[in-house]
This record gives structure tokens, sequence and C-alpha cells, in this order.
């Protein structure tokens, strides 16, 4: 377990160790960046995690060795390439940097600082996050994505025709949006409150666009979960997960998610990767349409994401993968087998709370998780809890309780 350090203790601190190997650095500390660290740590890399708080899950797990505050790129990105080059310079190695929400993969990618190494193509990061760019991608390719109308291109009324309602608004680049409206996606039902959300995005210079709403079938989302070398899309890693449940049902945050076969919606995922040139880490999210009867495409996150330990689970690998190539070392995956990954504190929650939900586990797998022999299992892994570092779980428990309050719900 690492203390969370002030930014000037974390360099002094950093400058004291001995590295045999380039350290990790993962931003922000929370359940991404602990599944990112536990990825890393269980192959000897050493684990740097940084945040603008120290309220996270990550930096009380032991997968991490340091743990300290940075300056929050979004309110000053120098600042936190100054504070970034620090701990850079004290390590004695370059860093190898891992991103785990959008403003973090920006604040890498946009300021560059120097001693780190950047395990994706940060000049496309834009052309896949932006989704404006990104629909435009699949439809040259004629991947199916949810009908949608450009807002600087269509009129308020005439995407109203086009659409109907209810319809959804989305932002091109969700976390500008999120910081302003305070969620990536809202729901319109009236012709009134959707010109309210366009109005707020052009006052915030925010691009929007109107997108149907999709009749998706619940329990059917599935996601490519890959890691594209440098090399490639044909020497891609992954696999695909179903998010079997959310939390709340069908459109809430991913609680349970499993391992699938997919061939097709891979293919596809990748071929959108492959014409983007974009390598590194990614997620893309494909929800069913129950009315076209296909998988459409939704978005694609250029980061890990909170399910990251499920392809880790299955033996991908994806963050060692991206840290052997940024460091010239190799990694070889083992066979590839099924495994589910549960985020306890939801699905519980979900449990206690919806009369008509139906558990989905097996009695194997609660005692499991009861008498921590889970760890044991290779089909079987959980978001943050684990008998062995249960320091998170506990930080996790303090944020469900309101006893302290993490910024972001990643």
């Amino acid at each position: 377990m690492a203390e969370f350090r002030t930014h000037d203790e974390l360099v002094d601190a950093v400058a004291d160790a001995d590295f045999d190997r380039p350290p990790a650095v993962v931003a922000n500390a929370h359940i991404t960046g602990l599944g990112v660290a536990r990825a890393l740590s269980a192959n000897d890399v050493p684990v740097i995690a940084i945040d603008r708080v120290g309220d996270g899950a990550a930096p009380t797990s032991d997968a991490v060795d340091f743990a300290g505050r940075v300056t929050y790129p979004l309110d000053d990105l120098a600042g936190f390439r100054e504070d970034v080059e620090a701990i850079a310079d004290a390590a004695g190695h370059d860093l190898v940097a891992f991103g785990c929400m959008d403003e973090w993969v920006h604040a890498f990618a946009d300021a560059d600082p120097d001693g780190v190494r950047l395990p994706f193509a940060a000049e496309r990061v834009d052309a896949v996050l932006d989704k404006s760019s990104l629909y435009r991608i699949a439809d040259d390719l004629g991947v199916p994505y949810p009908e949608t109308r450009w807002l600087d291109e269509t009129s308020v009324a005439d995407a109203i025709d086009d659409l109907g309602l209810p319809l959804v608004v989305k932002p091109a680049l969700k976390r500008e949006f999120e910081e302003a409206v305070g969620t990536n996606v809202v729901e319109v039902a009236t012709e009134e409150e959707f010109r309210d959300v366009v109005e707020l995005a052009s006052e915030e210079d925010i691009e929007v666009l109107a997108q149907e709403k999709v009749e998706k079938a619940t329990g059917e989302d599935a996601s490519l979960a890959s890691y594209v070398p440098p090399s490639g899309t044909s020497d891609a890693l992954g696999i695909v997960g179903n998010a079997r449940v959310r939390k709340p049902l069908g459109y809430g945050t991913s609680c349970v998610v499993q391992r699938t076969e997919n061939d097709a919606l891979r293919e596809r995922a990748l071929g959108v990767l492959d014409e983007t040139d974009y390598y590194g880490i990614s997620e893309s999210e494909f929800v069913y349409d129950e009315n076209r009867e296909e998988y459409v495409l939704l978005d694609i996150n250029t980061r890990p994401w909170k399910w990251i330990g499920l392809p880790v689970q299955a033996g991908a690998n994806l963050p060692l993968a991206a840290y052997a190539d940024a460091t010239d070392t190799t990694y070889e995956p083992g066979e590839l087998h099924d495994a589910t990954w549960v985020f306890l504190p939801d699905y519980l929650e979900l449990l206690a709370t919806d009369q008509s939900f139906v558990d989905v586990l097996q009695p194997s797998d609660w005692t499991s998780f009861l008498s921590g022999d889970f760890t044991e299992r290779d089909d079987l892994t959980a978001g943050v809890y684990r008998p062995d570092d249960p320091d998170p779980a506990y930080q996790i428990l303090r944020n469900t309780l309101g006893m302290q309050d993490y910024y972001c719900a990643c």
C-alpha cells in the first residue's frame, strides 16, 4: 500500500527508489487505474499512481508502489506537464503512461511530457474519441451505428423530423460535455428540452450530435477489448466482452461482464481502428439493436476502462502487452479462455433494490467470493475486491457509504 503524497513528497520518494525497469504511471488512481496497476504489478512492473486527490481505490493497493498528487490537467495542462516531468526525472527512467479517463489520455497526448513513453497513438486519439469523426468513419466502412444528425448541418426541427422523439443528444467529445452538463448523454423527450441542451452546448462551445434512441436488447451489449500494437490490427490481442448486467439495468455502469465469441463484431471494431491508424488499448462498444436485428457501434474508448480485469483474467493482459511494446520487451499471451468479471458493490445493490432482476451468478461463484478462493480460479474475478489486497475495497465502501466522495464515478 502506497501513501498518497503531495507532489513534492512523491518526487522525493521516487528519487530515493531504485527501479530496475521503467515504471508505469497510471492516471487517474481509481477503479480502472487499480485494474491496470494489478495487471502490471503481477508481472513485476513498478507502478506510480497519480491523481488530483487521494480518495481513489488505487493508492491503497499493494499493487501500487508510489502514489501522489499532480496538477489536474483540465485546470492547468502546463502544470501537469511539469509535474509529470519531475516524476520522470526523479525515477531515472522513462515512465510508461496509462491514462484511465479521457481527460488524462488527452493530457498525456497534448502535454507530451519529456521522459514519458505513450503506449498509444497520441496523434490519432481525437479521430477515435471524437464521435463526429468516428461515425463518419463507420459510415464509410459500412459499420452500423445509430442514425445520427450533425447539428452543424441539420436544424433542431429537421433532426426531430428525421429521428423522432425521444432522441439522444451526445457530445462529440464527452468529457467537456460531462463537465458542463453533469452527464455524457442526455435523452430529450420534447423540442424544448432538445433546444435547451443544444443552447447550453453552444454556450460552452461543445459540438453535439442528435441520435436516435436505439431499442437495444438488455443484457446483449458487447465490446471488443483490445490492444493493437504499432504493427497494426493484424497483430491485435483482445477478447469480446458481453456486459450481461448493468446498473441500472440496460443503460447503467457494467457490473457483470463475461467473455463471449463474436467474430463479426471483432472484425468490425478492428476495421474502424485500422482506418483511424490508432494503436494502443481500446474498448469498442456495441449494442444490439432489436429493430435492425444487428449490433451497432456506439463508442470507442482509447484507454483502459472499468472492467479491464476481464481480458487480463481471460488470458489477454492488455496493459502488459502495451507496456512490453513501449519498453522493447516481450509479452507472450497464453491461451484465451472464458471468464466472468463482477463489480460486487453495484451488483449487490442491484440485487437488493430491483425485485424484477434475477441473479445471473452461480452458487459456486458466491461461495468463491465469500471464501476468497475466487483468486485461485481462472474463470472468475472481481473489480476492486480481493481478500489479499483489501484496502481498495475499503475505499470503495467509504465512497458508497458517503464517508468520502471521489470526484469521478469511473
